[in-house]
């Protein structure tokens, strides 16, 4: 079984990002599981708590939820023209200590979605940026901006344009096959 984390880069309880990453987890196929990894209760990344020995218990947890995950999908919403700040952290904690990255070779796929008609283009591209550093490998085509996402969502968060259904089976399949090369 290869394990997916999905972090969603919204805290709202009606996040759309959250809603949309329900639905593409949906999407993968058998011998995949996908899991919400919860990044809302990092502390801000300090890096006094690893030189001192001394992490916040929530450091600890979410870093070894991630070394239990081969690859993982970032959906998230576009906060004035980049990534919110809760995932940036979650990025960074993850990064920590030194040499001791959870994010080293897995496998990524970006989602970025908004409201509005440009989709979180600046959050997509922003988040990619960290993960080249990070030395994940990136999914580079198809790129998923999902624009006008409250009007592909019913009113029980599934999409109810199958389109975009279609588009995104498409993103998770060839995000499937990078995840196999990467296995090879």
């Amino acid at each position: 079984m290869t394990k997916v984390g999905i972090l969603v880069g919204s805290l709202r309880k009606e996040s759309f990002s959250k809603k949309l990453a329900a639905n593409v987890a949906s999407l993968f196929p058998n011998g995949y599981e996908t899991e919400f990894v919860e990044i809302g209760d990092l502390a801000l990344y300090n890096q006094d708590f690893d030189d001192e020995n001394n992490a916040p218990p929530e450091y600890t947890t979410f870093r070894n939820k991630m070394k239990e995950m081969e690859a993982v999908l970032f959906v998230t919403p576009e906060y004035n023209r980049s990534i919110p700040a809760v995932l940036k952290n979650a990025l960074d904690v993850g990064s920590r200590p030194y040499g001791a990255s959870v994010w080293n070779n897995k496998p990524a796929a970006i989602i970025s979605q908004s409201p509005g008609k440009l989709s979180g283009f600046g959050a997509n591209h922003h988040l990619r940026q960290p993960l080249v550093f990070l030395n994940m490998p990136i999914l580079q085509q198809p790129e998923a901006y999902i624009g006008n996402v409250a009007d592909i969502l019913d009113e029980d968060g599934k999409i109810k344009d199958e389109g975009t259904v279609k588009f995104l089976q498409s993103f998770v399949d060839a995000f499937v096959d990078l995840i196999k090369k990467h296995q090879e």
